[in-house]
């Protein structure tokens, strides 16, 4: 792969989302082909392959080596890996898209309240049944995993392929892996989550695949692509203070501010209104303070981070 592939979302809230968040570090998604089209391109970030996929196959495309980088969920990640460490890099969490994934019993079971307890549930289940308690997930190795953490064995996994939090009232199932966001369609179908049962807190994640074939072509709009996210993120904890009449490089150091030149500094957001009062108060006229969008650093942490991986 000779150019930088990047997967977004193809729909949902997850692409809106992903896109609000590119274009605020400056990135424009453009679809092409209309709202049906598959490809698009990023304003801004050159010459680079984008795919609107779904976020299961975003994952499954950065697990592989596929896809350079994509925009998609912690869940999908690290269930379909076997080997998160080996196979990406989480590069960015961004805020949304966040939901838990669970382990929930029948609301009834009032001596089910712990992972311990659910293994002592399932083995008077066998006893009684003659068969292990089934539990529906669409999250398969996650949950292999965490089971085999607590030591819970007494079960068989149902592969879900509908509504995974009916699968209990509708017989196919006992208990379930999920996930949720407020818990109200658990509540709604009367199951409740053990109170260790929370396998991953997840959200939406840029992310970068490990098993890809990384070179200076594709690690030159990656680096761009950080920049903006760094830049808009340093940006939104600062403020610029923009002075009528000249104030020495000095007084604005000694107040904690960076200072662009003799009329103009950078100053923590936090402080911004005390240290305008200040400035006026010594000499500095009239002081204004307005927003900053971005503020670029000569080092770049996470890339450096991840440069250091593939190299």
């Amino acid at each position: 792969m000779s150019r930088l592939s990047i997967a977004i979302p193809s729909k949902g809230r997850l692409k809106e989302k992903s896109e609000d968040w590119l274009a605020a570090s400056g990135f424009t998604l453009r679809q092409k082909g209309g709202g049906r089209g598959y490809s698009a391109e990023l304003e801004g970030l050159g010459d680079v392959d984008v795919m609107l996929l779904s976020a299961r196959e975003i994952a499954t495309g950065l697990i592989e080596g596929q896809i350079h980088l994509g925009i998609t969920g912690e869940d999908l990640l690290n269930d379909l890996s076997s080997s998160a460490t080996a196979d990406f890099d989480v590069l960015h969490r961004l805020g949304f898209g966040g939901a838990d994934v669970i382990v929930a019993v029948p609301a009834a079971w009032l001596d089910v309240e712990t992972m311990a307890d659910l293994e002592a549930a399932g083995a008077l289940f066998r006893e009684r049944h003659g068969r292990r308690m089934r539990v529906a997930t669409k999250y398969l190795n996650l949950t292999r995993r965490f089971f085999a953490e607590r030591a819970v064995g007494e079960y068989r996994l149902v592969e879900s392929a509908g509504a995974t939090e009916a699968a209990p009232a509708a017989g196919s199932a006992e208990v379930i892996v999920d996930i949720t966001s407020t818990g109200a369609t658990l509540k709604a179908n009367g199951l409740k989550i053990l109170q260790d049962g929370v396998i991953l807190k997840s959200q939406a994640a840029l992310t970068a695949s490990l098993k890809a074939e990384w070179s200076e072509a594709t690690l030159a709009p990656l680096r761009s692509l950080l920049d903006g996210v760094a830049a808009t993120a340093r940006a939104t904890t600062l403020a610029r203070l923009e002075l009528s009449n000249p104030v020495s490089e000095a007084e604005m150091t000694a107040l904690g501010l960076n200072s662009l030149n003799d009329r103009a500094a950078l100053c923590p957001a936090s402080k911004a209104r005390e240290a305008a009062r200040h400035l006026a108060r010594i000499g500095a006229g009239s002081v204004a303070i307005t927003t900053v969008n971005q503020v670029f650093d000569p080092e770049n942490q996470v890339f450096e981070k991840f440069v250091k991986q593939v190299s």
